[in-house]
């Protein structure tokens, strides 16, 4: 309990620096997130250009898939927020030596990468998301009782979790390769298709989406629960058991990973 405190303290503290230098530059913030929000807006757009020619997708209303769609962006935003960093690691931490830095400090290295920054432009997404998500309320389409409130931001923090550890194990590669950033690039964007619904996929996208990188789990099927009446324990307690064991499974191969960091060499 006393590390969780000076952990704590110490995130206040770095968070509290990082944000006084975002803040040195205001028009890159606002243009960051203005970006990352207009970028979502298209995907919202192309939607409407669907429904336009079909009335529904696999059984799904245009309704249902705003839904869905805002509602992937809330884990994916959480994540993009607060441990974006992890990008560095796959990129160029590793192959010129930046990372020696998180060695020498008596530190958890995982926490001094998470709190090395914030992503400022993750607010796009969250903002989306959650607009997304308060319009679909007033059109009759979700189930809204305390359980299904609950277990929504339950399922929120799972999601969120689960994008961490992939993004995570597929950045610990770079231990061994040493860029393993466009291994986690293509991995990462495998989450976009799960802002549909993963029947309009053929099935080895559907197989890859639910049992090898799982981000079924964190839009489709997780958002489903809230749509349709569907079991609890088969969509958010199933993505809840998945978030925990992959970060067990990414978490022990960083650990791993930092026991066979050499640093740079010429």
């Amino acid at each position: 309990m006393k590390n969780l405190k000076r952990y704590f303290r110490l995130y206040k503290v770095l968070i509290a620096q990082f944000i006084k230098v975002v803040l040195q530059s205001k028009v890159d913030f606002l243009m960051g997130l203005f970006g990352f929000f207009f970028t979502q807006v298209t995907g919202i757009a192309f939607l409407y250009l669907i429904f336009e020619q079909i009335p529904s997708l696999q059984g799904w209303t245009l309704d249902q898939l705003i839904f869905i769609y805002g509602f992937a962006q809330l884990p994916r935003g959480i994540d993009h927020l607060l441990t974006d960093n992890i990008w560095k690691v796959a990129w160029w931490k590793v192959v010129t030596g930046e990372f020696d830095q998180y060695m020498l400090r008596p530190m958890n290295v995982f926490f001094q990468v998470i709190a090395e920054k914030l992503q400022p432009d993750a607010l796009g997404e969250l903002l989306v998301g959650i607009i997304l998500v308060i319009i679909s309320i007033p059109k009759g389409i979700l189930i809204i009782d305390g359980v299904h409130i609950a277990l929504f931001f339950v399922s929120i923090l799972a999601g969120a979790l689960i994008y961490t550890s992939i993004k995570l194990f597929f950045a610990t590669m770079s231990f061994w390769v040493k860029r393993s950033g466009p291994f986690l690039q293509v991995a990462y964007e495998m989450a976009d298709f799960a802002k549909y619904p993963i029947e309009i996929y053929a099935k080895p996208i559907q197989f890859i989406l639910t049992y090898v990188i799982p981000f079924g789990f964190v839009a489709y099927f997780s958002a489903s629960y809230f749509l349709v009446e569907k079991s609890a324990f088969s969509t958010i307690g199933m993505e809840c058991i998945i978030a925990v064991i992959l970060w067990f499974i990414a978490y022990g191969y960083f650990n791993y990973g930092i026991s066979k960091y050499e640093s740079a060499g010429n």
